[in-house]
């Protein structure tokens, strides 16, 4: 497994072996020791599982605040997502930013997105499956989001506005500029 740094320092690509023979595969797809090693010491508590059975469904961009913050380990095991992580700390020097990494079941790789981000993705392909360990239990009172379209943020989706499917949930977020603080960077 490799832990691949990516242009926001806390954002990480991780990268688990394939070994594969005519049988099929195995693959060693977490290992807290090699993600410590790398700086990601986090005691996950709870794993997530989506399909989405369309291409072009966006889910996000969501987090949850304090005090129930969540870190993700997001893995892709059917199809296919453009995956995307928003800085939203004030007074991160990369604030407002974003990464965003393609995702599928062929790459194998994983995106570690620490608390302090908000995380979405579109899917590329019909039945995707996406599957993530959170670092805390799932807290409605504390579930926010930020507009998956801000043109600040210019994430380049790869959706069509009109043809993007969402909830009505992620219809109402707000924008990045309307947002309210709810995570202060620390250094």
């Amino acid at each position: 497994m490799k832990v691949e740094a990516l242009s926001i320092p806390e954002v990480r690509l991780v990268v688990p072996t394939k070994h594969q023979d005519s049988r099929g595969f195995f693959s060693e797809t977490y290992n807290a020791r090699t993600l410590s090693e790398a700086g990601i010491d986090i005691n996950f508590v709870q794993d997530n599982h989506s399909l989405s059975s369309e291409r072009g469904v966006i889910r996000g961009l969501h987090f949850q605040a304090t005090p129930h913050a969540q870190g993700k380990l997001i893995r892709v095991t059917r199809g296919a997502v453009f995956d995307v992580a928003v800085d939203i700390r004030k007074g991160s020097p990369t604030f407002g930013r974003h990464e965003a990494v393609t995702l599928s079941a062929k790459n194998w790789r994983q995106l570690w997105i620490p608390a302090g981000f908000a995380h979405g993705f579109c899917t590329l392909e019909p039945n995707t499956e996406v599957l993530y360990k959170v670092s805390a239990f799932y807290a409605p009172e504390c579930d926010r989001g930020l507009a998956w379209d801000d043109p600040e943020l210019e994430i380049a989706w790869p959706v069509d506005k009109q043809d993007a499917i969402l909830s009505q949930k992620d219809l109402g977020h707000p924008r990045l500029a309307d947002l309210p603080t709810c995570f202060e960077y620390t250094g």
